[in-house]
């Protein structure tokens, strides 16, 4: 029955590889069960239900991924995207987390239909590839001021804004510590170096006091605080259309870009560098974000962990599917889960950051035309603590680049477009 709907021959793998391979990618990734719960928590969100939410959306996406697409990426509620969710549409916009399950929502449906007719292809090609890195490089920048904020590195001062912390009390230590830990697992090719770190530096937080003992096992917890509690209606404000777009543009574009680097990691592209069954393992990512806003949790999206599975050998969707049946395992270490302190994931906040920095060495420096916009992204995302504002400055301050440069024929349509769609927002809804 396996060898019939993976094909597991004509990939040359086999039943064992791809067990492997799903428990390696589920120990890359495996910390998103303990920061997104916290995450969500800051935003008024029931933390267990938000766990369960989050180990059921990562099945949900995983068994499309692997039985509909065949593919061996694995999905889960995706760092950035939660980021955003909770510290600006929440906490810095003052939407209520039902609304903005509700953009969330709105977002997956919007995904469904570009994958349905094909309209993802002309908006990724349309998209300047210096803005894609900045986008990526801006998210990365403004996971690690949350990472620094968490840890005590960075409190808030009157006169400057913000300023050092006292780097002397046990929870920055911590954190730093959980962040070299983590560094110097994964330099030496340990898998699953992030959740040792968090279980290391929580076991830590547990012997000099700093983290109360709630258990490791038990049954999972009831969902129903989360469920179903998305405002659709609240979703369709105006102020949300800006929410509803920085949803699905990261998410798009993070999407493809996993898609790609996971295939050519496991030479899964066809001869002309396309990726066969693309709208399949798109329509994956869509309909769990979809499942995953009912649920109760910010989007889900393919991780590019999933390389570390395909370098164990795993080529077809068995190895995702390993990857959703250990996240439903997952469920029966909630009291684990609760226990995790924001010191604990602030190191792998940090990690991730790093991570999604690295797109900034294929910026050409050199043309003031793509530096001025990334940088625009760069800074504007953390100092406006908002990824929805950063990727619209972004996009006015590459039209507007463009166009005193005397370069307006090299702007297409759909940028100008975007970007005169941003200053109106501004302009008439703050």
């Amino acid at each position: 029955m396996l060898e019939k709907w993976f094909q597991l021959t004509a990939h040359n793998t086999s039943f064992k590889k791809e067990v492997i391979a799903g428990i390696t990618t589920f120990l890359t990734m495996a910390y998103i069960i303990f920061i997104n719960p916290a995450m969500l928590a800051d935003a008024g969100m029931d933390r267990d239900a938000v766990f369960v939410a989050t180990c059921l959306a990562a099945a949900i996406g995983c068994f499309i991924m692997g039985f509909i697409a065949n593919y061996p990426i694995a999905l889960a509620p995706g760092m950035g995207l939660n980021a955003f969710f909770t510290y600006t549409v929440v906490l810095d916009m003052g939407y209520s987390w039902q609304v903005a399950l509700g953009g969330v929502f709105f977002s997956g449906i919007i995904f469904i239909i570009l994958s349905l007719f094909n309209i993802r292809e002309w908006i990724i090609n349309s998209i300047p590839q210096s803005l894609r890195f900045g986008i990526a490089a801006g998210i990365g920048l403004f996971l690690a001021f949350i990472a620094l904020k968490n840890a005590g590195f960075v409190v808030d001062n009157p006169a400057t804004f913000v300023t050092l912390g006292d780097i002397t009390a046990p929870e920055p230590i911590l954190a730093a510590l959980g962040l070299f830990l983590i560094v110097g697992l994964a330099k030496r090719g340990i898998n699953g170096a992030v959740m040792i770190s968090i279980l290391a530096i929580t076991a830590i937080g547990l012997v000099i006091g700093k983290v109360d003992y709630a258990g490791i096992m038990s049954m999972p917890p009831s969902v129903s605080p989360t469920l179903m509690q998305l405002d659709i209606s609240g979703a369709l404000e105006v102020g949300m259309i800006s929410v509803v777009f920085a949803f699905l543009f990261v998410d798009l574009f993070d999407t493809s870009g996993t898609l790609i680097a996971v295939a050519q990691r496991g030479k899964l592209l066809a001869k002309d560098g396309t990726l066969p069954r693309l709208g399949k393992a798109l329509l994956a990512d869509s309909t769990a974000t979809v499942a995953g806003s009912m649920l109760g949790t910010s989007t889900t999206t393919s991780y590019v962990e999933s390389t570390a599975g395909v370098a164990a050998g795993g080529r077809t969707g068995l190895t995702a599917v390993v990857v959703g049946i250990l996240f439903l395992l997952s469920l029966f270490f909630s009291p684990l889960a609760g226990m995790i302190p924001a010191f604990a994931t602030s190191g792998p906040l940090f990690y991730v950051a790093v991570l999604m920095l690295a797109g900034l060495v294929n910026i050409h420096w050199d043309d003031l035309s793509e530096a001025v916009p990334v940088a625009v992204i760069c800074i504007t995302m953390p100092l406006t603590f908002s990824i929805a504002h950063g990727i619209a400055f972004g996009f006015i301050a590459y039209a507007l680049v463009r166009i005193f440069s005397g370069e307006f024929k090299s702007l297409n349509y759909s940028v100008l477009f975007l970007a005169s769609l941003f200053i109106l927002k501004f302009a008439f809804f703050g």
